[in-house]
C-alpha cells in the first residue's frame, strides 16, 4: 500500500493507533531519544486527541534498541524466609503492541542484526516477546544528518528498508508512505483515509530523493571485502596500541550503538530481613576494564589495546564470520559522541592501508 499523507495529519494517524503503545523521537534534557508518546492511546474509553509529533529533525542520539532490549530488566525475584525453602518468581515482560515512529534506515537495519543475535539457536524470550509485538515506521534520510554518517560505506542506504514495516519519505509538506510487511499494512490501514492514494509521480519523487541522499554521503571505507582476513592478520599488531591510546574506556560508543548487545546479570538484594532480591540483566560494555574479569582475577583484556581490538574486530570480523554481514550500520553515533574523537570509519580505513 502506498499513500501520501500531509504532515499536519501525522498526529491524527498516531491518535488512531489506540491499540498500540507509540514511541517517537523526543527531546529529553536537550538530547533526542525515543520516548513513549502521551495521549497516543484511548483514555477512559474515549479516543485521544491527535498526539503531538514532529519528525523534522536529524537522527536521535539514542537508538530505539532500548524498546526491545531494555537497559535494565528483571528476570526473576527471590525470597528466603526463615524456616522455609527459597522461592523464585519469574518476571516476564509485559509486552504491549508497540509501534516506533521515525526510525532511520541505519537503525532499521540494526534491528535485523539484533534479531540474528537474540533469535539464534538459543532464543532470548525476553527480547523475543517484545520484538514480536513491535513494528517500526521508518523515515528515509533526505541528507546525511551529520558528517559522521556512513551507512552507504557498509552496504546501507538513506532509503533502506531492512528491518522496517513502513518507510516514510519526506516530500516537503507531505510524506510518501509505503508498507513493507503485513504489520505495516495493518498500521497504515488505520490511517489511510487521512491521506490519498500515491501516484507514480510520488514514488518517482521519493526514489529520486533516496538516490540524491546517497550521492551526498561522502564517507567511505576502503578494503571492506578483505577486512576479515586483514584484521585476523593484525591481531598482535602495534596498530592497536596506537589507535587505543586516546580511549578513556567510557563505553559511550557501545551504549549508543544500535547493534551492541553485551550485558551482565547480577543478583540485587532489596531486603535483608527477610532476604529478598532480584536477578537483573543490565547493559554492559566490552570497553570497560572489568568486562572480562574472571573470578580467578585473571583479565584477558586488561588493556585498552585489547578492548579496542575486540570492538573493531567484533563489528568487522567476528560478526561477519558468524552471520555473513558486518555488525556496523554506519549510523555514526560512536563518532559524533566520542569525547576523544575516535572515529571507527577512519580506523577501518587505516586497517585497509596498514602494512602488517
Amino acid at each position: 500500500m502506498e499513500i501520501v499523507l500531509d504532515k499536519q495529519k501525522l498526529g491524527d494517524w498516531v491518535a488512531l493507533l489506540d491499540a498500540y503503545r507509540v514511541y517517537a523521537p523526543a527531546q529529553e534534557d536537550d538530547i533526542w531519544t525515543y520516548q513513549a508518546l502521551e495521549g497516543a492511546s484511548k483514555a477512559n474509553g474515549k479516543r485521544a486527541k491527535a498526539a503531538p509529533l514532529s519528525l523534522d529533525h536529524g537522527n536521535t542520539v539514542h537508538s530505539p534498541k532500548k524498546i526491545t532490549f531494555p537497559q535494565r530488566e528483571v528476570f526473576f525475584e527471590f525470597e528466603q524466609k526463615p524456616g522455609h525453602p527459597p522461592s523464585l518468581t519469574e518476571v516476564t515482560p509485559n509486552a504491549e503492541e508497540t509501534v516506533v515512529f521515525g526510525v532511520r534506515p541505519c537503525d532499521g537495519k540494526a534491528t535485523t542484526l539484533m534479531d540474528k543475535v537474540f533469535e539464534g539457536e538459543l532464543e532470548d524470550k525476553y527480547y523475543q516477546m517484545r520484538r514480536d509485538k513491535t513494528a517500526y515506521v521508518g523515515l528515509a534520510c533526505n541528507r546525511p544528518h551529520s558528517s559522521s554518517c556512513f551507512c552507504t560505506a557498509v552496504g546501507g542506504s538513506p532509503g533502506g528498508t531492512d528491518g522496517l514495516d513502513i518507510l516514510m519519505t519526506d516530500l516537503g509538506d507531505s510524506y510518501f508512505i509505503e508498507t513493507l510487511t503485513p504489520k505495516g499494512e495493518e498500521l497504515l490501514n488505520a490511517g489511510k483515509s487521512l491521506g490519498k492514494k500515491a501516484a507514480g509521480a510520488d514514488r518517482d519523487k521519493a526514489e529520486k530523493l533516496h538516490a540524491a541522499a546517497a550521492e551526498k554521503m561522502k564517507r567511505s571505507i576502503g578494503g571492506l571485502d578483505k577486512a576479515e582476513q586483514k584484521l585476523r592478520s593484525m591481531f598482535e599488531s602495534q596498530f592497536w596500541d596506537d589507535e587505543s591510546r586516546g580511549c578513556i574506556s567510557c563505553g559511550i560508543c557501545t551504549f549508543l550503538c544500535p547493534t551492541c548487545h553485551c550485558f551482565d546479570i547480577n543478583d540485587e538484594v532489596t531486603s535483608s530481613s527477610p532476604l529478598k532480591g532480584q536477578r537483573v540483566r543490565t547493559w554492559d560494555s566490552c570497553q570497560y576494564p572489568d568486562f572480562t574479569m574472571h573470578s580467578s582475577s585473571h583479565n584477558p583484556r586488561d588493556g585498552k589495546k585489547a578492548r579496542m581490538r575486540q570492538r573493531i574486530c567484533h563489528k568487522f570480523q567476528y560478526f561477519k564470520e558468524n552471520y555473513d554481514t558486518f555488525q556496523c550500520t554506519g549510523c555514526g553515533r560512536c563518532i559524533s559522541e566520542c569525547p576523544v574523537s575516535i572515529d571507527i570509519a577512519a580506523v577501518m580505513n587505516k586497517v585497509a592501508e596498514y602494512d602488517a
